[in-house]
């Protein structure tokens, strides 16, 4: 639907609702609740089973972690009292001793050991088993003491302590268990909304607000609507950009846009025998106006990417001229695809180098991006079939490599070593997600010397070099990180947006 019919929609249907409905109804906001717009209903709450980004997100606000990004995507503790590594294979946790489940049970290292091995064990069938399968032992030293022993070196581990815990003993079930985060999980309508309530007894201290409702609005016109006649009072990147003004406009609303690090970007599968010639990658990298497409279709809410790794992030060298974004450059795209040996057959005359397939979904931005593309294709003698699917069947198609170029892009990347997931030659599908088949010896050798480096600084000229391959060589062709935006009521206050759209923030936050 081309931008100005949906703005055109929503200026006609507004007047319609408004009269019938200017504030939610009390069983949707009881008092003292903010109630916030959710595109997808989080499909499993339980941190040994969340893995949706709704579900992640909102699990946050039910269960703390030993480890906790901050707004800076540092980790920082939470359940730790004290931290450190003993050695390269031996991690040391203390406790502490004045935290409680919801149902006022204490939080001990036999909760924190439980959490772990109910993950490790196969007959649970926890998605996050992989993460740790280089964990050996968890061994509880004393009530609030532990030991975490890894079967070999591995420096990413770190990032495995920001598990969510959960009592020991709890069986798994539909129902999830209790947290001893900020907020209780006080009911669940499956499909419609999920409501939180403020934990009294949080040992950070009870949070200003009485409580949180997540409703889930899947359809984006009517979340707009839903915020302008109040019955909503918070979004977080789930408006099309083109709505932004209108709001900005129309409504009675603080719009904040802070650094992201969801990071877009095209696949491309290094089996097919042109897209297997590095410069027809190159060519097709410089083809691409990312600058028009984020200004003009993103309305400025992306950021031109040169990698996965964000700016922000302790591993990102915005002063490595290998790093830099590919410059729209359609005349140089057309002098590398001819060096590659795809000679436009009759100049400037309909007739195609090649033809190739974009697949995406069939959510109206990313199928108006991708037509986007096959116009600044075309211009380069290239001709993309576009072909658009719903969620399912685009994603599972990625999943098996039936693609030859596809857009998706990857959410909350902290530590470097998803590079390992994505590009080592041994993470071909089912072993991790190359889904390209990309291969390269030297990048395959770094990658596993990142994973044995424990000084910052030498990890950080190791994956420098690994992006200066992959900015190069092209398995992916990167185009943008988009931006954190929050829509909210300005009678919320103390929000502080996180890069990877974390919500824990809610912790401070009020409503005046």
């Amino acid at each position: 639907m081309p931008r100005r019919f949906r703005l055109l929609i929503i200026a006609m249907v507004l007047p319609l609702g408004a009269a019938a409905a200017c504030r939610s109804t009390p069983a949707e906001r009881p008092p003292g609740y903010l109630v916030a717009a959710v595109e997808s209903y989080p499909l499993a709450i339980d941190p040994r089973y969340s893995t949706d980004a709704n579900s992640v997100r909102i699990g946050n606000l039910i269960y703390n972690s030993l480890l906790r990004a901050d707004e800076n995507l540092a980790l920082q503790p939470e359940l730790a009292a004290d931290w450190r590594r003993l050695d390269e294979r031996t991690y040391f946790f203390r406790l502490r001793d004045n935290v409680r489940f919801h149902n006022g049970q204490p939080l001990t290292a036999a909760d924190v050991k439980y959490t772990y091995d109910s993950i490790l064990d196969p007959g649970r069938r926890s998605p996050k088993r992989g993460s740790l399968k280089h964990l050996a032992a968890v061994e509880q030293a004393s009530r609030n003491e532990l030991l975490f022993r890894l079967d070999a070196p591995h420096a990413p581990f770190v990032e495995q302590f920001t598990m969510g815990i959960v009592p020991a003993g709890v069986p798994n079930g539909s129902y999830p268990p209790p947290g001893s985060g900020p907020f209780m999980l006080q009911s669940m309508d499956p499909g419609e909304k999920l409501v939180l309530r403020a934990n009294p007894n949080y040992w950070e201290g009870q949070p200003t607000l009485a409580g949180l409702v997540f409703k889930n609005v899947p359809d984006a016109i009517v979340r707009v609507l839903e915020f302008k006649r109040g019955a909503v009072d918070f979004v977080q990147n789930d408006l099309e950009p083109d709505v932004l003004p209108w709001i900005r406009a129309n409504a009675a609303a603080d719009i904040i846009v802070r650094p992201g690090t969801i990071y877009q970007y095209i696949g491309i599968n290094l089996t097919h025998p042109i897209l297997k010639r590095l410069k027809v990658r190159q060519a097709l990298a410089l083809a691409i106006d990312r600058e028009s497409i984020i200004r003009h279709l993103l309305k400025g809410m992306g950021q031109a990417a040169n990698g996965v790794v964000a700016p922000g992030n302790w591993a990102h060298d915005a002063e490595d001229a290998r790093l830099q974004s590919w410059p729209y450059a359609p005349e140089r795209a057309k002098r590398l695809l001819d060096e590659a040996g795809c000679v436009d057959p009759d100049g400037d005359g309909p007739r195609p180098r090649f033809r190739l397939s974009f697949k995406t979904t069939n959510i109206e931005l990313r199928r108006r991006i991708a037509e986007a593309f096959k116009e600044q294709l075309r211009q380069v003698g290239v001709e993309l079939e576009i072909r658009s699917y719903e969620w399912g069947t685009f994603y599972s198609d990625v999943k098996k490599g039936n693609f030859h170029l596809y857009s998706l892009a990857w959410v909350g990347v902290t530590d470097p070593d998803v590079h390992y997931q994505l590009f080592h030659s041994a993470s071909t599908p089912p072993n991790g997600d190359n889904r390209g088949r990309y291969s390269n010896a030297e990048v395959d050798r770094l990658l596993e010397l990142g994973r044995v480096t424990f000084d910052q600084a030498a990890r950080k000229q190791i994956y420098r070099r690994i992006q200066g391959i992959l900015a190069y060589e092209l398995p992916y062709v990167p185009l943008w990180w988009w931006k954190n935006v929050v829509v909210k009521k300005p009678a919320l206050e103390g929000f502080v947006p996180y890069p990877d759209g974390e919500l824990v923030s809610f912790k401070k936050a009020s409503l005046r």
